[in-house]
């Protein structure tokens, strides 16, 4: 009797507490519904939308592989001169439908990292597609149908697409579970390869043929893996489970980059006949360079860190060497560190992250002999006696040395005649001349012109362009050619030697210099004639020291058909 009861009982037992649960939830929800919800009772809740939806990481510079690559290819034009080519871009479908990302702007970006300095390639933004075509778009067709607008016809054109993904080549499963009465478990890991695939060409965009030879196709492969652990077991008649996982996916949008700026670069290094295989030799486009520095970055310690990141500074200049102790709070080392992340086309924020020491810390890490990346570079100072002390595990095991390097690198400037002629150094009277300046750093540039006559007037800065602050590694064009109000042309005058010259420091020379020179430019200067006169000016500004300076010189010759009469004037 007891037997067949107690069943009864519990089952009553719970059949009444699933009805008290029912009444209360139905008591809830009638006096809810009575009762209406009122905004205004959220509105502290509500408040902290506003900061809530910020993003908790701060903004990083996409920096890939070929970055360093791209840099290299922008240098090599340069060097080699290679002329201004109008290039545009198919749009680079996607014909698996399974990477969803904008090829062509990649490609443009790639483009453009390539042509800072040496301006190889300039970008024609002309949409055919009506789909695609926007705002602006719209009015460049209405500007050229009335005439107001000319398109100027690119020589190249880049075509191709993603010619595959082939998802899980590889797949590599593991499962293992046990069963008991009172417990079981269960354990899986899982592999994944997926190969996608790149293709590009160029083409003569005259014709609209692919020229044979000038093409490029690339792979590369992204990975996804997990790991999974279950337990589920029983206590009396109550269950219990506990699951637990680890999974990655490698993205294929940064795949998608990589394909991109590696086939750019060979395509654009194939066009301009250069040896562009001498910027895909950098260790820093190995696949873990950016793995085995965050590795270290993660395990270091911190004031090493810190250290090596100042040692950094020192050795490129931004610091001055007795700065080796420097807190990480000073003015000095925080404006030194906001100079470095400009110059290298980072987010600018004073402060010490990953990113910053991974473009600090490039110059000083090698393949070892094994073909594993290793710390290099740093050579015995007595700078930093906390770095001198410091050994550091490799990735072999073995300990390295890690020092800091006291000798800063100077500030560059490049300064270059950039007509399209064979001999720059000779022009005829009128003949307009162009000229660019480029500078290693962030800095401040002052450009004088001397004439044949002697007079000089400054050309930068001036009323049209009033700063004198120029970024790192951008070509600054004298006369800027691709404005349509230039400020001034400058053109040769009388017979005779014609000088260029500027002059740039990390410091604002305003300060410095004598009134005249820090006048509004693009007029004659009292008081100086000959580009001998500035220079003793800067040079007794400065003490001899803390500024560079580079000059042109050139011939003007009188015009063939008839004699120059008049005397070189930039023209405003």
């Amino acid at each position: 009797m007891t037997a067949t009861t107690a069943p009864r009982s519990r089952g009553s037992l719970f059949a009444s507490l699933v009805r008290a649960l029912g009444i209360a939830s139905l008591a809830v929800w009638i006096g809810g519904c009575s009762t209406p919800m009122n905004v205004r009772d959220d509105a502290v809740y509500q408040s902290y939308g506003s900061a809530a939806n910020r993003p908790a990481n701060k903004p990083v510079r996409s920096i890939s592989s070929f970055s360093d690559s791209l840099m290299c290819m922008d240098r090599l034009f340069r060097e080699a001169q290679v002329p201004t080519t109008l290039i545009t871009s198919k749009w680079i479908p996607d014909y698996s439908n399974r990477v969803p990302v904008a090829t062509k702007e990649m490609i443009v970006t790639a483009l453009s990292q390539m042509s800072r300095t040496s301006n190889a390639f300039r970008y024609v933004d002309y949409e055919v597609d009506i789909a695609r075509q926007d705002t602006v778009q719209n009015l460049t067709a209405i500007l050229l149908g009335i005439n107001q607008m000319q398109l100027q016809r690119p020589a190249l054109y880049v075509s191709g697409g993603v010619a595959f993904v082939d998802q899980n080549v590889l797949n590599n499963r593991f499962n293992v579970g046990t069963s008991a009465s009172r417990l079981e478990t269960g354990y899986s890991q899982n592999k994944n390869a997926t190969i996608i695939g790149l293709e590009l060409h160029l083409g003569d965009f005259r014709t609209r043929t692919l020229i044979p030879g000038l093409d490029s196709a690339n792979e590369v492969v992204i990975g996804t893996g997990g790991q999974g652990l279950d337990l589920a077991g029983r206590i009396s008649t109550y269950g219990w489970n506990f699951n637990v996982g680890r999974d990655y996916t490698q993205g294929s949008g940064a795949a998608i980059r990589t394909l991109v700026e590696l086939a750019m670069i060979e395509l654009a290094g194939k066009w301009a006949r250069v040896p562009y295989w001498q910027c895909l030799t950098l260790d820093q486009a190995h696949p873990d360079f950016q793995r085995q520095l965050r590795d270290w970055y993660d395990e270091g310690d911190v004031g090493i860190r810190h250290g090596l990141i100042r040692q950094s500074l020192i050795s490129h200049g931004y610091l001055g060497p007795d700065k080796a102790n420097v807190p990480l709070n000073d003015p000095d080392f925080r404006a030194a560190l906001a100079r470095f992340q400009a110059d290298q086309g980072m987010v600018v924020t004073g402060s010490i992250d990953f990113p910053t020491y991974e473009r600090a810390l490039r110059s000083f890490v090698g393949l070892g002999e094994d073909g594993k990346l290793v710390r290099i570079g740093w050579t015995p100072t007595t700078a930093s006696p906390i770095l001198a002390s410091t050994v550091e595990p490799s990735s072999t095991g073995k300990g390295i040395q890690v020092y800091g390097s006291a000798a800063p690198a100077p500030l560059k400037l490049e300064l270059r005649i950039e007509n399209p002629k064979p001999d720059k150094s000779v022009f005829e009277s009128g003949e307009q001349i162009f000229a660019s300046a480029t500078v290693s750093r962030a800095s401040y540039m002052y450009c004088y012109f001397a004439e044949s006559l002697g007079n000089v007037l400054r050309l930068l800065p001036n009323p049209s362009r009033p700063t004198s602050a120029v970024p790192a590694n951008q070509m600054v064009r004298i006369p800027d050619w691709m404005a349509p109000n230039p400020g001034f042309v400058l053109d040769a005058g009388v017979p005779g030697t014609e000088t260029l010259t500027c002059f740039a420091s990390v410091e604002d020379p305003a300060s410095r210099l004598p009134a005249p020179l820090v006048e509004p430019g693009l007029q004659p200067l009292p008081g100086f004639n000959g580009m001998h006169s500035i220079r003793e000016a800067f040079h007794k500004a400065f003490d001899g020291r803390g500024y560079v300076e580079q000059t042109l010189q050139w011939e003007v010759r009188p015009r063939r058909a008839q004699a120059a009469d008049a005397s070189p004037q930039p023209k405003s």
